[in-house]
């Protein structure tokens, strides 16, 4: 090799970045470097030919050019220099390693790459050049000695770190053991989750999950480091670090493309948790008093509260929803009609029952604590919800009653109208023989029910006939009480009254409805309301205008 070679070698490095600035130069010149077929040098594209030249393809000049370029670079003997552009015709031009074309270029390839044809041999030039010097000096006993060096480097490292991993692991996990020791076991409200001692195993587990973990990223980092040192392996080192990085590429990416949807999502919710605090302040103010709206009742605070927030969280999730990942994919449209249907098909009666729920809120038909009566139920109001009504009846029953069949029922509310001038009116009947005079069944009425707990004295307890039967006469006691709770125990205790009273005048309880002959029986009543000197009356035989017998008292 002459002097010119041996100063061209040693300046490996300015040629490098000679070559570097040539590169970017030549991807200007060529426009889009992905377009046709690359010449290469041991996996190393130097540039790439866009035209066929007579019966050669792309792909077959491309094919010769690297076997040539290849050829030249493992014979040592062909100095860098002897690489050079030579004419090649009228409308072509070469480059010769010596007497052997490495390629030719011609016009159309220099119209295909947009520049002038020596400008474009000067350029395949200069990387036909820097790549065999690489290659030859990858190749050199000193360069493989170097390598060596390194990858023995590399593995007393790869050593050491394995060995401190060793010493590290073993206090980590006995200061996650002791760590297990002081947990207590996840609870999610009175039930157990994960119980102590597998917690413990679980933060164990996780432990040795790591290690491997660790040790894999070692060993896959030390392989990348390895192969990169030598030119046979070099060309896997890329793929490698691409499958460790492609993941997280593709996670930053997908995360810094998600930003602006995400944004709108993070407002909207914000939007509406404040929306949600401003309506749960105002019906929190209506129901205790401080806040008055005209026609708005305190009751109605705690539904209309509901409704406002599920109306806002509805809003919400409409407008958010094609900002979620996935919500324009087949898969997550399937899935959101089939939740439909489904939701169409089976929640009919669910519904009705949330319409009846709202409509028996705002007409304000009963409220908790309410004494009613729903069809055949009766008792007190204990629970309202969109979907049903409980009823604690007076055996401490709690009845579930569909909305939708309390809005198709009479309801009848003993409590709404409670108070004052308003009190309710609690009633019974009894029916007395035509016998006894009315007014004595009056007053006896009235007495008993002012003899009894909770009945009001004013307004006074007030006595119907209510009907003039065939047999007796029909009287209902009418008394005003403010406590509609306690009804079951107020009648009770009127009945008894009733009775008692009538005992004490003497006034049979009783509805004859045929007529029998009395054999001298002594009065319907107790021993206890009998006169001392009471005599049953005695049993007389006569005869009728026809002659019959009969008999009397």
């Amino acid at each position: 090799m002459n002097g010119r070679g041996r100063v061209f070698m040693h300046s490996h490095s300015r040629r490098l970045t000679l070559a570097c600035a040539v590169a970017v130069f030549t991807t200007c010149l060529l426009g889009q470097t992905d377009e046709g077929a690359p010449v290469k040098l041991e996996g190393n594209t130097l540039f790439r030919i866009r035209v066929r030249v007579g019966p050669f393809s792309r792909e077959d000049r491309a094919r010769a050019a690297s076997a040539h370029i290849l050829s030249v670079a493992k014979d040592r003997s062909i100095p860098i220099d002897s690489i050079v552009v030579t004419p090649g015709g009228t409308n072509a031009t070469n480059i010769s390693a010596g007497e052997e074309v490495l390629l030719t270029i011609t016009d159309e390839d220099a119209r295909a790459a947009g520049a002038n044809r020596d400008t474009l041999a000067t350029a395949y030039l200069t990387r036909i050049r820097s790549a065999i010097d690489q290659r030859r000096s990858d190749y050199n006993l000193r360069s493989i000695i170097l390598r060596v060096i390194y990858a023995l480097a590399t593995t007393l490292v790869l050593v050491s770190i394995l060995w401190g991993v060793r010493k590290i692991f073993p206090v980590v996990r006995r200061r996650v053991a002791a760590v297990g020791a002081a947990t207590r076991s996840v609870h999610l409200q009175h039930a157990e989750l994960i119980s102590a001692p597998r917690l413990a195993v679980i933060l164990q587990q996780g432990v040795t999950v790591l290690h491997a973990g660790v040790i894999l990223l070692i060993l896959y980092l030390y392989l990348i480091l390895l192969l990169s040192f030598f030119p046979l392996t070099r060309d896997y080192t890329p793929a490698l670090v691409g499958y460790l990085l492609a993941p997280l590429q593709a996670a930053g990416s997908a995360f810094l493309g998600y930003l602006p949807s995400l944004l709108v999502i993070a407002v909207m919710s914000v939007f509406a948790f404040g929306c949600i605090r401003v309506s749960r302040f105002l019906f929190h103010h209506v129901a205790t008093g401080a806040i008055a709206w005209r026609g708005f009742y305190p009751e109605w605070s705690r539904p209309t509260h509901k409704i406002v927030r599920f109306m806002i969280l509805a809003f919400t999730a409409v407008v958010i929803f094609p900002y979620l990942p996935g919500s324009n994919s087949p898969a997550f449209r399937g899935i959101s009609i089939f939740l439909g249907v489904l939701f169409s098909l089976g929640s009919t009666s669910a519904v009705a029952n949330v319409v009846a729920g709202v409509i028996l809120t705002y007409t304000r038909a009963f409220k908790i604590g309410d004494r009613v009566k729903i069809a055949d139920t009766m008792g007190d109001v204990v629970e309202t919800t969109l979907l049903a009504t409980r009823v604690r009846t007076i055996k401490n029953e709690v009845v579930t009653v569909p909305n939708s069949m309390v809005l198709g029922a009479h309801i009848t509310n003993f409590t709404a109208r409670s108070g004052g001038s308003r009190a309710l009116i609690l009633h019974t009947s009894v029916t007395i023989g035509y016998d006894a005079p009315w007014r004595t069944v009056h007053d006896l009425l009235i007495a008993a029910a002012l003899r009894t707990s909770l009945i009001l004295p004013d307004p006074k307890p007030f006595v119907l006939q209510t009907a003039l039967g065939d047999f007796f006469v029909h009287y209902e006691i009418n008394a005003y009480t403010e406590q509609p709770a306690e009804m079951i125990n107020i009648y009770a205790e009127l009945h008894q009254n009733i009775q008692d009273c009538f005992n004490e005048a003497g006034v049979e309880i009783m509805s004859p409805h045929y007529s029998s002959l009395r054999d001298g029986n002594r009065k319907a009543i107790p021993d206890d309301y009998m006169p001392a000197d009471y005599e049953a009356p005695h049993f007389r035989l006569g005869r009728d205008r026809s002659g019959a017998a009969r008999g009397g008292q």
